[in-house]
């Protein structure tokens, strides 16, 4: 794991009830407080609020939510130290609208004369059904010990659960160009993404990028010269110096773009007008900058970006996603499919030194090729129509399969023909993502924060809910 986690700040409000021992909640409150020390987890604490620094009154809660308000954090963690008030969590998770993780640590036996000190339990069953009343999502960490290894794994799960809603919440998409005429598939609905989702776009016209790239050959020419070299000792390039040079102009232009209109994720017309004013495709450029964390991907597809950027956040940044065609099926595996594009993916993904050259279906140069390593996946798309949006979601892995032109990886799912019926029927269209991480539980998770139905083409969902709820679950091999 790296060190994407210490970026989430959440907000740790241990609760209690006055009938229960308020000494046993105030040390399970501190102990829980050392759990997190240890594990490095950035949190912002009540102890300045009163002096058992626990929540259980009015007044105290909204001190609470002021701070945790001034602190920006992205997530809310509710230790019940015994049963808890139920209803002062409400109030706070209502007032903060972000993710919640409700959790108890185990009881102990009674005592000899029969008092029980805590009843945490009995206190979370309460909260859950009040978050419920005052219509507030949370994620439930089963009722476990801090040293039980559900505790470490539910914890840094909902971690990357508030990644991913803080990059949806706050995510602005640079759009060069509009989409090409003939993708009518990639269309999307701007004022739809902003009202319902604050998703923003911000669109710019081909000239504003080649102005851009003219710029930074002007003014940075080292910038320039870095990335040249770059691919130099990091692909083959099957291409001219000068080409090469407007490729690493271009990447060093969106990025700066991306940079002036504070943009998180790139969308680019990739083709044809492109080539007409740069001589090159961008495919190249695209997985450089795909390489350093910010998602390009191709033909305009806004939901493509959208699903790109959720699915890095839901590894907290330590796994480069690949922006793909579902292509073709396998010539002989019929559970298998080709996952391929001109040579958008991140170049520590393949399995091979890739090569700068000319497409399979383009006659420019400034495209990639390199197989991808194989090994476990998650695939996924987020998309919509009339009004309603969804996420496609399952598992898949890298299988053996005949070469071919671009960024490719052949896959075996579970079931092809279920699978490729969800993506013919839609939402879906015939571009995804794919990761080499397991995070269908999480973007599930993650799915009821952000208004998406999560919609898994394998029929698993029991599973993933036994999952998040602390079971040592296995997903069915593909």
């Amino acid at each position: 794991m790296g060190d994407g986690y210490k970026q989430i700040k959440i907000g740790m409000a241990p609760t209690r009830r006055s009938i229960f021992s308020a000494p046993d909640a105030i040390k399970y409150a501190n102990l829980t407080r050392a759990k997190l020390d240890e594990l490095g987890v950035n949190y912002v604490d009540i102890t300045d609020i009163n002096e058992e620094g626990l929540l259980y009154d009015d007044e105290d809660r909204k001190k609470i939510a002021a701070k945790f308000k001034a602190e920006k954090i992205d997530g809310l963690f509710l230790p019940h130290g015994n049963f808890g008030t139920e209803y002062e969590c409400a109030r706070l998770a209502k007032e903060l609208d972000v993710p919640v993780l409700l959790w108890g640590p185990r009881d102990e036996a009674p005592l000899e004369n029969g008092i029980r000190l805590r009843d945490t339990q009995c206190g979370l069953f309460a909260t859950g059904k009040v978050l419920r009343r005052f219509d507030v999502p949370f994620t439930y960490m089963t009722n476990c010990r801090l040293d039980d290894p559900e505790f470490k794994r539910g914890l840094f799960d909902f971690l990357a659960v508030c990644n991913v809603v803080k990059k949806f919440r706050n995510m602005r998409i640079l759009q060069i160009g509009p989409r090409p005429f003939d993708f009518w598939s990639t269309m999307c609905n701007e004022g739809e993404l902003l009202e319902k989702f604050n998703i923003q776009l911000a669109p710019i016209p081909l000239p504003e990028l080649t102005d851009a790239m003219k710029a930074a050959e002007k003014n940075e020419p080292d910038v320039v010269d870095s990335v040249v070299a770059y691919c130099h000792e990091n692909m083959t390039c099957d291409i001219s110096e000068e080409l090469l040079r407007n490729v690493a102009s271009l990447k060093v232009a969106m990025r700066n773009l991306a940079t002036k209109y504070g943009a998180s994720a790139i969308v680019i017309q990739c083709w044809n007008a492109l080539q007409g004013q740069i001589g090159i495709m961008p495919c190249a450029a695209n997985a450089l900058l795909n390489e350093e964390g910010l998602p390009v991907v191709c033909e305009t597809d806004v939901h493509g970006a959208i699903s790109q950027v959720l699915a890095e956040a839901a590894t907290l940044g330590d796994t480069r996603a690949m922006f793909a065609d579902w292509t073709v099926r396998h010539p002989t595996n019929d559970n298998g499919e080709l996952l391929q594009h001109c040579g958008p993916w991140p170049i520590s993904v393949a399995r091979e030194k890739p090569t700068i050259c000319v497409p399979v279906a383009f006659d420019h140069n400034g495209a990639v090729s390199a197989e991808a390593k194989p090994g476990k996946l998650t695939i996924m798309r987020v998309d919509g129509d009339h009004g309603e949006y969804s996420m496609l979601l399952g598992h898949a892995k890298g299988c053996d399969g005949p070469f071919t032109k671009g960024t490719y990886l052949w896959i075996e799912v579970n079931n092809l023909k279920r699978l490729e019926a969800k993506v013919v029927e839609g939402p879906y269209i015939h571009h995804c993502v794919a990761i080499h991480a397991d995070i269908v539980p999480i973007l599930y998770e993650a799915c009821k924060y952000i208004g998406i139905k999560p919609d898994l083409y394998d029929p698993i969902e029991d599973k993933v809910k036994a999952y998040l709820h602390g079971e040592d679950v296995t997903f069915d091999e593909v």
